[in-house]
């Protein structure tokens, strides 16, 4: 509803009735007797008011994760007020009885908000259901759900989204539902540099609503959904209602393998380089023309570590698949080395590092030995550092025993200190006061999910499923950033926001799902063993 109303209305009138001639500036007029006088000349202050506003959105002061918390995970509110009340209850949805009264607990002043802050801990009520809390003098917070797993759906919500990215193929009604549609992109398309070189490059994932699809885009989101898969793998089923589902493969290296199919095409048959992405361009207003845009180093590098890695993890199910891509990231390799003052080096080395894995070449190995030896730590933020680091760590192949220390040591250290900062904020993560830098959030929640994966630590478990509950509402802004989950979704606020809408981010998504969803499955698999 807009404020001002009436006084709008009699605004009008009044500007309606001084353009009409009722009160012109600095003009004549005429008297009573005929005669033209000079009026006086209205000197404006140049202030115009605004009275078209909207109503501010009120949000909770009792803050959850909207969709809700695991049985036997921990379960914690916050609530924000100068002055609170000593006590809360959740709330049974259905039956609108008290099932349980907790304490609320002062944590104090967060700065990053500029708002007091406490807490409610119902970890020990573990009855399923549909529930609220409500607390005298602030009211009620948004509902949410208690039960074994709450983020099944959601989990499959997420690799989903790349069936959904699918290029060059009908999705139809019974996989795709709503999201269904006839195959788009399916033209040849042209070289940018020379229009008479024309390539199908089908397939692939959109990266954008224009059917943009990107090497290194793809490359980035092919390397983490692999390593949730290497890491967790007992978290990816065979039914999550894709084209390829019951065909005895995991529906995340299906879609993986999709992506693969196209990053093939992107390689240039003769030299073994890589053209780094194909996009649509109207034509006409009518149709569209489909182009590819030339050759660059990280589209060639990235392919030849992404490429290797996938065929390292995709052999056990089709070898002949996996040696055609091993092979293809070879070629890459050797063209970019060619070349190396346009490569980075710590590009280089993260392909050096797959490929040696998967082969034990002798010239890959000491690639990595030379990158690794000339770093007294390793800068793990760098994600193709942090990936080439990881993959050989967990290689069977001969390592370096000292290079492996240095790497943990420094792999443990970051992840210690973001253990560190996470709990220290009053929301438990670093998300800042605008809640722009959720990417950033999740490449960490990356690398703790790899070190929790190593040592399986508690309290890198409950960081992890803090950051969850963040991204699901439990922030200062009460909103939800995954599709179709919680009461106050992104879509609501700002349909940029959606974490999942992005290719790349979905998969850092999906790493930490997978971590969450091992544990709960651990959690049941003990309690039956007792």
């Amino acid at each position: 509803m807009k404020k001002g109303h009436f006084c709008s209305i009699a605004l009008i009138l009044l500007c309606a009735c001084m353009a009409s001639g009722c009160a012109e500036t600095g003009n004549a007029s005429t008297s009573e007797n005929g005669q033209q006088t000079q009026e006086e000349e209205i000197v404006s202050l140049g202030l115009t008011p605004e009275f078209n506003y909207e109503v501010p959105v009120n949000l909770p002061n009792i803050i959850v994760d909207q969709v809700g918390y695991a049985v036997n995970s921990n379960k914690v509110a916050v609530f924000r007020g100068e002055i609170l009340p000593d006590t809360y209850q959740l709330i049974n949805m259905e039956t609108e009885e008290v099932a349980y009264t907790g304490s609320v607990k002062e944590k104090g002043y967060n700065e990053a908000t500029d708002e007091n802050i406490s807490y409610g801990d119902f970890t020990d009520f573990q009855v399923p259901g549909v529930y609220y809390l409500q607390a005298e003098m602030i009211g009620q917070s948004y509902p949410f759900v208690i039960s074994d797993d709450p983020y099944a759906a959601l989990f499959n919500t997420a690799l989903k989204q790349f069936y959904y990215s699918r290029c060059g193929l009908t999705l139809s009604t019974e996989y795709a539902g709503a999201a269904a549609h006839n195959a788009c992109h399916t033209k040849t398309a042209e070289l940018k540099d020379d229009t008479t070189v024309q390539l199908d490059v089908s397939g692939g994932w959109h990266i954008n609503e224009n059917g943009t699809r990107s090497v290194t885009d793809g490359c980035r989101a092919v390397n983490n959904l692999l390593l949730a898969y290497e890491l967790y793998g007992d978290s990816f089923t065979d039914e999550t209602g894709i084209p390829e589902s019951g065909n005895g493969i995991p529906d995340l290296m299906d879609e993986v393998k999709y992506e693969a199919d196209w990053l093939l095409r992107m390689q240039d048959a003769a030299s073994g380089a890589v053209y780094s992405s194909v996009s649509a361009i109207e034509d006409s207003g009518t149709s569209y023309r489909m182009y590819i845009d030339a050759v660059t180093m990280d589209a060639t590098i990235q392919f030849a570590a992404t490429m290797a890695k996938f065929s390292y993890l995709y052999q056990g199910f089709d070898r002949e698949f996996a040696t055609i891509c091993l092979k293809a990231a070879d070629r890459a390799y050797r063209y970019a080395g060619q070349y190396l003052n346009d490569v980075s080096p710590e590009e280089y080395f993260h392909a050096a590092a797959e490929l040696y894995r998967a082969t034990g070449a002798y010239q890959y190995r000491e690639t990595v030995h030379q990158y690794l030896k000339g770093e007294n730590e390793p800068d793990l933020d760098n994600d193709y550092i942090f990936w080439g680091s990881v993959v050989y760590l967990s290689t069977k192949q001969q390592v370096d025993v000292n290079l492996c220390e240095t790497v943990i040591t420094k792999l443990l250290a970051d992840v210690e200190q973001i253990s560190y900062d996470s709990k220290k904020s009053k929301y438990l993560t670093e998300g800042n006061k605008e809640q722009d830098n959720n990417c950033e959030l999740l490449r960490k929640m990356v690398r703790l999910a790899v070190v929790d994966h190593i040592i399986t630590n508690h309290e890198y478990m409950m960081v992890l499923e803090n950051h969850l509950h963040y991204f699901l509402g439990r922030n200062a802004l009460c909103i939800s950033y995954l599709d179709d989950a919680g009461s106050r979704n992104y879509r609501s606020v700002d349909a940029r926001l959606g974490i999942m809408k992005q290719i790349d981010h979905d998969a850092e998504l999906i790493v930490l799902l997978s971590a969450i969803q091992d544990n709960l499955r651990t959690m049941e698999e003990s309690e039956r063993d007792e």
